[in-house]
């Protein structure tokens, strides 16, 4: 189509998008599940990712007619329109440049961050931002020029950026998922700026209830969470939590009781990082046992078949995406030094954006590096290269020599790497078999296989029902403490 028609065509597109977004809530929910079904699978191959989609649609259809009028509008826009109908053109030169084409950008503007968590993932990085306003402005135009309209702000705490909102304001075709501590959503009130706003899905951290959110983060943390989640539930606004499971909390945090809590606090999705020994104090003992991620993976599904939330744990649902999301596969991170990662949790780069395009840095020999290796794992059960595969972590930092992206950061190619090779030898003998009988018994690598999980016996339906009806009356009852004055974000 010549170039001149493609605004026209792009606004037609947007335009016959206004239907769904008026109506989406009174589509029969059979034929929305049949027919998407039938449509994703054309595009995902995976057979628990193209569920993964239907369930999404489902909880998103259920809680439509409670979001605001902004928020239906950009997520029909950017999912829908530009990341799914319009940008087919841009994706596909991207494969054609680097034989993939990533679907999401994670960017972490800023590490500064006015809590100090135990076990912080990025809590040694330079605290000082490289990127600039223009900078950032430039990332977001770059991501959409390959075809990416969906971006997630990690950190650090993201809103301690003073341009963040100005960066949702400018770059509306793009949803964006924010990873926050929830502070400055609490204190400074944004949840009516963000539902104005429409694009922008904020994801809370927490790491269960009141003791064990406060324990880590910090006195008063958990209260601040409950307060933000109201708030933003009240001015309609999708968001949802964002979980570490760690080995005494493992359990907990794919309990019934922790996700009906969150679920019923209005909660849209749940996201789960499994301990990462990267960061402040790297510690092995931290991570969830072998056994501890089994039980994990088996909940997450369960999960996800019968709670009105989406969740998703990138330890324990390779099978959704065939394994490793890293080094533009799917997506990769820039870091707040600009430098561009193949995971948050991979510390290492090569390339800075603040010197070089996305588009080259992506298709560099240590990304193409990555992404080979990673297809040469057979089990999609086991696909982390840093904890699950870590020779593939020390090969290519021994191969490409990249730039440690923060203070302590070869610790764990280093001292830690004899533990990493017990963990990643007793991980495979247990899902090394497993991934061989769901093989056969579900006809996964046919493209035609799910996950089955096993029916709960009626008395556990029966007392799982009883259970909720006492947690939302809970619920209901909790006292959203008032926020204090406006303040400033501090500048670290």
């Amino acid at each position: 189509m010549n170039s001149w028609l493609s605004p026209w065509r792009d606004r037609a597109a947007l335009h016959s998008l206004r239907f769904v977004e008026k109506g989406f809530e009174h589509v029969p929910e059979a034929w929305l599940a049949t027919n998407l079904r039938k449509w994703v699978a054309t595009g995902i191959r995976h057979a628990d990712g193209v569920d993964f989609v239907v369930k999404v649609a489902m909880e998103l259809r259920r809680r439509w007619p409670r979001l605001a009028p902004n928020v239906r509008r950009r997520f029909v826009d950017n999912l829908f329109g530009h990341l799914m109908l319009l940008a087919g053109g841009r994706r596909r030169a991207m494969e054609d440049y680097m034989g993939e084409s990533p679907v999401l950008m994670v960017i972490s503007p800023t590490m500064r961050c006015n809590l100090k968590c135990h076990g912080c993932y990025s809590a040694n990085y330079q605290r000082a931002d490289q990127i600039d306003t223009p900078t950032f402005d430039r990332i977001l135009t770059e991501a959409k020029e390959m075809g990416i309209h969906f971006v997630v702000v990690s950190g650090g705490e993201p809103f301690m950026r003073e341009d963040l909102l100005a960066m949702f304001a400018k770059h509306s075709d793009i949803l964006f998922m924010v990873y926050t501590n929830a502070t400055f959503i609490y204190k400074d009130k944004l949840a009516p700026q963000l539902a104005e706003l429409g694009n922008v899905i904020p994801c809370i951290s927490v790491e269960g209830f009141a003791a064990e959110t406060d324990a880590r983060r910090g006195k008063g943390a958990f209260d601040r969470v409950i307060g933000a989640m109201g708030a933003l539930r009240e001015a309609g606004v999708l968001f949802g939590y964002s979980a570490t499971p760690m080995r005494h909390n493992n359990d907990l945090v794919v309990s019934d009781e922790f996700v009906d809590f969150y679920a019923n606090l209005g909660a849209f999705v749940g996201w789960y990082f499994n301990y990462m020994p990267v960061g402040r104090q790297p510690d092995l003992d931290l991570m969830p046992t072998v056994a501890q991620r089994r039980y994990r993976m088996e909940r997450v599904n369960r999960i996800r078949a019968e709670k009105p939330i989406v969740v998703s744990d990138f330890w324990c649902d390779g099978t959704l995406v065939g394994s490793c999301l890293s080094a533009g596969r799917v997506y990769f991170h820039i870091n707040a030094q600009g430098g561009i990662e193949p995971c948050v949790f991979h510390q290492f780069s090569v390339d800075n954006v603040l010197d070089k395009s996305l588009k080259d840095a992506l298709n560099s020999e240590y990304f193409q590096f990555i992404r080979r290796r990673n297809y040469e794992v057979n089990n999609p059960l086991t696909p982390c290269p840093v904890t699950d595969n870590p020779k593939i972590l020390r090969d290519a930092v021994h191969t490409f020599h990249p730039t440690v992206s923060q203070a302590g950061g070869l610790e764990t190619v280093d001292h830690l790497a004899d533990g990493l090779d017990r963990y990643s030898a007793e991980l495979h003998a247990m899902m090394d078999p497993l991934w061989e009988e769901m093989q056969k018994a579900n006809g996964y690598g046919n493209g035609n296989g799910v996950m089955k999980v096993a029916a709960p016996p009626p008395s556990l339906v029966q007392k799982t029902k009883a259970a909720g009806e006492k947690l939302k009356t809970k619920v209901a009852a909790i006292r959203v403490p008032k926020p204090a004055r406006r303040q400033k974000a501090a500048q670290g």
